[in-house]
């Protein structure tokens, strides 16, 4: 006898958990909105699968992509790509980080290109040592919108942004370089400042 009523009692215990997990409000399948991060996050992320692939590896240039969703204000972007460099192989080879969600988009994460050839003395391809980026693209896109990015953005608020991150030998400088359009060509604005010290530099 005792034992029927124990199991009656557990079976209607059972009965009242599962009435209960029955209430609880179902998850939104909605899927999350991209990731957006700053240029330094992004290299920082490839810095170590770069290093795994050559120990020597160093930034040359870093760019991101906007589009719809990720319109790159802030200084922030869904997607980021850095070419590196390795002496030692003399080759150098893309990486990119993706924050970025959907059909079409990239995976999430580090992903790397192919590797191509590459020569020390290609003033075009030099590379830069990381202590000099001291001032993040955030900041970049601050000073660029004090310089004629603000009145762009108020007269349309989708207008897309863009960033280049790169060293010029012949100045000994690391640049932000802030785009305010698809493309380099196109581009509305493009207002330069200093990657070290976060300061204006010019228009181009």
């Amino acid at each position: 006898m005792i034992k029927k009523i124990i199991t009656f009692l557990l079976f209607a215990f059972a009965v009242l958990l599962l009435g209960c997990e029955s209430e609880k409000p179902q998850q939104s399948s909605k899927p999350a909105g991209p990731e957006l991060q700053t240029g330094r996050f992004a290299l920082q992320k490839m810095i170590a699968p770069a290093h795994l692939w050559s120990a020597d590896a160093q930034p040359v240039s870093l760019k991101s992509n906007a589009g719809k969703d990720n319109l790159g204000h802030d200084g922030k972007s869904g997607y980021w790509q850095a070419l590196f460099v390795s002496p030692s192989k003399q080759k150098a080879q893309s990486f990119s980080w993706s924050g970025l969600v959907g059909a079409g988009a990239p995976p999430q994460g580090v992903d790397h290109g192919i590797e191509e050839g590459y020569s020390p003395t290609n003033r075009t391809m030099q590379p830069f040592d990381l202590s000099f980026l001291k001032s993040d693209s955030d900041n970049a896109f601050a000073v660029a919108q004090e310089h004629g990015g603000k009145q762009l953005l108020a007269k349309n608020p989708n207008q897309e942004v863009f960033y280049i991150l790169d060293w010029n030998g012949s100045e000994n400088l690391l640049k932000w370089h802030v785009f305010y359009g698809t493309s380099i060509n196109t581009a509305q604005l493009s207002i330069v400042v200093n990657a070290s010290t976060g300061d204006f530099i010019h228009k181009e």
